[in-house]
């Protein structure tokens, strides 16, 4: 069963429910038919923990009900008012968008629901091996992966963590209604950046074209990465014949989809800390700011930044530097290193790489969690933990500058930004951003994406056309353009 569904690419919606039903059934329901007579029994004798699920489970639908169906006021959810329950009213209230964004213009494809197929197409719930994009293709399945398959996976989840010391019912309920890991806050961020993008259509969104950034950002005079203004780029392989082995790039400054850029290698203190053959390692600043909001709502979560120009309403969230392992491409495989913002020094390490294990026997040889932490760099055995990064208040006030003066209107970026042997350079900002696990104000971020909903919430959708993104290039055209 795992197999069929990974291969499916099929995106007719009622092939992929009829899938998503079958594998609902299969897998799910053989777990809930040995465990109802334990739960009912353990329910009906008032045992707490039981009881206590169930009644976080009776919230999580219900507000599921209400912001997904009813779609009233956004303070309005009888069981999420107040300031006790912001974190899981923000959760509920972004899970319940998914389904009102679903058909509706995302800044870089056509649909929202679009953008959850490309991008989740490489990530795979641990264990499972099953994309998340399968999840994507119809509403039914979006329906089945949210009511059945996430409070199942929090079972699990809870199930594990109470052989860490952790209690049953409250770690179900922090995993149901207020979770803290990766994922879940990437996609959080992902649709309060769809619903701000529907609901404003801001001209901030224009800049997830590279290229587009790229002017920008040398306009405004902030560093980023040099490209080269040739015509066209020839490449052919050294021992191909026959036209084999041959590609063209036209370059973006001449009318193609291409930005051609010299190669920048990793310099200074990150170089050294780093083994030869690792891929360019950034650092991943994530940003937040207020100007998005109207007077009354910029005053809400916190005492805002480190900026004063703006008056604090630019702020960095975190910091994380992507150490690259050895022979990777990109740092997108690496060592994710938790960086103190005001002084630069190195917390401990850790890995998402279980996220992206997809294929049918994943399931069989993929870890649930990942609970390795890193000290060293695993390739070259380097003391990392401890280390002070020179230049941490460049590399912050680059970031907060760009989202300040390039996208001040957007709630969220993720600048990555690198230390190269042409100086500190800004290579680019996400609007889909995640933390990469690292340390995090949970209390202002949750306030923030309050205000953000409470203000949005209400709105009318702006009625223009989605924005023209050039279309992702194939990997195996011979013909590039």
């Amino acid at each position: 069963m795992a197999a069929i569904v990974t291969h499916v690419m099929d995106p007719r919606p009622w092939a992929v429910a009829f899938l998503a039903v079958l594998l609902t059934m299969c897998m799910v329901c053989p777990l809930v038919m040995s465990s109802v007579p334990l739960v009912s029994g353990m329910y009906f004798l008032g045992i707490p923990p039981v009881s206590s699920m169930i009644r976080s489970l009776a919230v999580y639908y219900r507000a599921l009900w209400y912001f997904g169906v009813t779609r009233g006021p956004y303070d309005g959810c009888p069981v999420l008012r107040g300031d006790n329950h912001v974190r899981a009213r923000v959760h509920c209230a972004s899970i319940g968008a998914v389904f009102a964004l679903f058909d509706k213009p995302h800044y870089r494809h056509q649909t929202f629901q679009t953008d959850m197929i490309l991008n989740l197409r490489n990530v795979a719930i641990p264990g499972t091996g099953i994309p998340l994009s399968f999840w994507s293709y119809s509403r039914t399945a979006l329906i089945l992966a949210f009511l059945v398959w996430y409070p199942c996976l929090c079972v699990v989840a809870a199930l594990r963590g109470v052989g860490e010391g952790a209690w049953l019912s409250s770690r179900f309920t922090s995993l149901l209604l207020a979770p803290r890991d990766w994922f879940s806050l990437w996609r959080l961020n992902c649709r309060l950046a769809a619903l701000h993008y529907v609901k404003t259509r801001d001209n901030g969104y224009l800049l997830e074209d590279k290229w587009k950034f790229l002017l920008e950002a040398k306009e405004h005079k902030i560093p980023v990465t040099p490209w080269l203004d040739t015509g066209m780029m020839v490449v052919k392989h050294r021992n191909e014949e026959g036209g084999l082995g041959f590609y063209r790039y036209k370059n973006v400054t001449q009318g193609g989809n291409w930005i051609i850029q010299p190669a920048l290698h990793n310099a200074g203190d990150v170089a050294s800390l780093l083994p030869g053959d690792a891929p360019l390692s950034t650092f991943r600043v994530l940003t937040a700011s207020k100007l998005g909001l109207d007077s009354k709502m910029a005053g809400a979560g916190g005492d805002g930044g480190n900026d004063d120009e703006d008056g604090g309403s630019v702020r960095t969230l975190t910091t994380v530097w992507r150490a690259g392992r050895s022979g990777a491409t990109t740092d997108h495989v690496s060592v994710l290193f938790d960086v103190n913002k005001s002084n630069g020094k190195v917390n401990r390490g850790t890995t998402n790489q279980h996220w992206y294990q997809l294929g049918p026997f994943k399931w069989l040889t993929s870890p649930w969690t990942q609970d390795i932490q890193y000290h060293d760099h695993p390739d070259t055995k380097k003391k990392i933990k401890g280390k002070v990064i020179k230049g941490m208040k460049a590399i912050v006030g680059i970031a907060e500058k760009a989202h300040r003066v390039l996208v001040p209107r957007v709630p969220l970026v993720g600048w990555d930004v690198a230390v190269t042997d042409k100086g500190i350079l800004l290579l680019e900002g996400n609007f889909s951003c995640n933390f990469f696990m690292g340390t995090v104000d949970y209390d202002w971020y949750y306030d923030f994406c309050d205000a953000y909903f409470r203000e949005l919430w209400g709105k009318r959708d702006k009625a223009t056309t989605a924005p023209t993104m050039p279309a992702p290039a194939a990997d195996n055209r011979d013909e590039r353009k």
